[in-house]
């Protein structure tokens, strides 16, 4: 296993209806931990590289309806 992280910013504040898709991303293969920043605009996702690239860990995120852009 070989832990990445990668930042995000929200292209919209955490509201609780996201809140539950972030908590859902928890349960998807490759996906560690997802922290949300105190200020509600951008998430640090935690995920295994030998499971998944940075495309597909964005790609699953849009999938869950949390709408990201890969802050670099």
């Amino acid at each position: 296993m070989t832990k990445m992280q990668l930042r995000f910013d929200l292209q919209r504040p955490v509201d609780d209806q996201m809140a539950l898709m972030i908590a859902k991303t928890n349960g998807v293969y490759g996906i560690e931990h997802i922290k949300v920043a105190p200020t509600l605009d951008k998430i640090m996702v935690e995920y295994d590289a030998t499971r998944l690239t940075p495309v597909e860990v964005e790609t699953l995120l849009w999938k869950f309806g949390i709408p990201v852009v890969l802050n670099v």
